[in-house]
């Protein structure tokens, strides 16, 4: 005599849609929490613009939405800093052009040579980081009054490289590790001298990790205040970053152009990260070379 399975009646047995139900208010929960957090993290750069878009300059008496936007205050920021924007785009190429050029060769000795006096390179790169920024400047301006590179571009890319490179040197050396010594030997073979080999085939495999180090580079620059601040002393070059704070001395009655020049200052460093998107987090985790 066998026995017969019995089943719960349906009204007992929680349906599948219930059970989802059940199992997506987390998940709403977080959603909603997420949206709450980055709301209140994006609502100064969305007043920031808000703000550049009043046609009365005041930022105590701006409505909360730009109903009639004026765009006077980027007409007289285009005026009086584009310039300076100019300068601060030509001084980030070109610390990234430096950075990458001294960091990548440094970066894949560090990664091939295996001796125990790389982690001794390795912590010297690290102390160097953690040497403040003031005490860098210092030390630089009394260089730069002796060569002559106060008040110049070369200067300024000079002394943000310096920040740079440190820092490119380890995201870069991360992946050339994984560059197996073969392919660079093959490349020896077949006639290929060190320079040809590397700049042939290190380079091209470790793209990934060249935009991500050389995006931190342009951002470390772009945002670079404080040897801007002490590295210049007249207006013939004065990167954006210092012409706003020199700004908000003569228009603290119109605040539109302080904040029109925020908007186009943060335009490069935006469209700079959403196209290298994927190149960043490829970069940023590594890769096998297969």
């Amino acid at each position: 005599m066998t026995a017969t399975p019995t089943t719960a009646p349906a009204r007992l047995r929680p349906s599948v849609t219930a059970r989802s139900r059940r199992a997506d208010r987390p998940k709403l929960g977080h959603t909603a929490v997420g949206i709450l957090f980055l709301a209140v993290m994006l609502f100064p750069i969305y007043w920031m613009i808000n703000a550049s878009l009043q046609p009365s300059g005041n930022t105590l008496t701006a409505d909360f939405l730009p109903l009639k936007p004026d765009f006077g205050g980027y007409q007289k920021a285009i005026e009086q800093q584009g310039t300076n924007l100019v300068t601060s785009l030509v001084i980030s190429l070109g610390t990234v052009v430096f950075s990458l050029a001294v960091a990548a060769p440094a970066a894949y000795m560090l990664g091939q040579i295996r001796s125990s006096w790389i982690n001794v390179g390795l912590l010297a790169i690290l102390i160097s980081q953690m040497i403040p920024g003031i005490v860098i400047a210092n030390a630089l301006y009394a260089a730069y009054n002796d060569l002559g590179l106060l008040n110049s571009i070369p200067g300024l890319i000079l002394a943000d490289a310096t920040h740079a490179i440190p820092f490119v040197i380890l995201i870069v050396r991360a992946f050339m590790m994984k560059i197996p010594p073969s392919i660079v030997e093959a490349a020896r073979v077949d006639g290929a001298g060190i320079a040809r080999a590397f700049v042939s085939i290190v380079l091209p495999i470790s793209r990934n990790s060249l935009i991500t180090a050389g995006l931190f580079a342009f951002l470390f620059s772009w945002s670079d205040f404080l040897f801007a601040l002490t590295l210049t002393t007249t207006e013939d070059v004065r990167p954006v970053t210092l012409g706003i704070y020199t700004y908000l001395g003569t228009q603290v009655s119109n605040w539109s152009a302080v904040m029109a020049t925020a908007v186009l200052s943060s335009i490069p460093a935006i469209v700079l990260l959403v196209l290298a998107q994927k190149y960043i987090a490829a970069g940023a985790t590594g890769g096998a070379v297969k």
